[in-house]
């Protein structure tokens, strides 16, 4: 099953911001450069590039007895079975969730992931089911 990061507007708005900015930069800088254009590059890919790369890309899979997580450039492959507690969290640290409006994960020995699926309730049953059929 596929699920949707829930965006929230604000962050939307500040990647979109950070997105006009770098290209901004890039095109001031091109207008400078004397014929070099590798840090125009650099910033148009780094500044503009991920922010839309994770807002469009930030998706959870349940498949084959494990929760696949994308963002960006960034993957995570958490198996079923590890999985040892999903709970709401409103935390603000780093994870592959575009909402505050949280899952945090906890998996193997104390590790952990934060993530903000749109179908929170559909995710929690899928979870459910899957650890279910991990364990038959």
């Amino acid at each position: 099953m596929l699920f949707r990061s829930k965006i929230d507007l604000w962050l939307a708005i500040v990647l979109i911001g950070a997105v006009i900015i770098a290209l901004a930069a890039a095109f001031a800088t091109l207008q400078r450069a004397s014929g070099a254009a590798l840090l125009p590059v650099i910033i148009i890919a780094i500044g503009a590039v991920l922010p839309i790369w994770t807002l469009a890309s930030t998706i959870y899979m349940i498949e084959n007895e494990a929760l696949l997580i994308r963002s960006g450039p960034f993957r995570w492959r958490i198996p079923v079975s590890s999985i040892t507690r999903v709970e709401p969290s409103n935390s603000v640290l780093s994870g592959p969730a575009l909402s505050l409006t949280r899952l945090r994960v906890e998996y193997g020995t104390g590790q952990s992931i934060l993530i903000s699926p749109a179908d929170r309730q559909g995710f929690l049953r899928a979870i459910a089911s899957a650890k279910s059929a991990s364990t038959t």
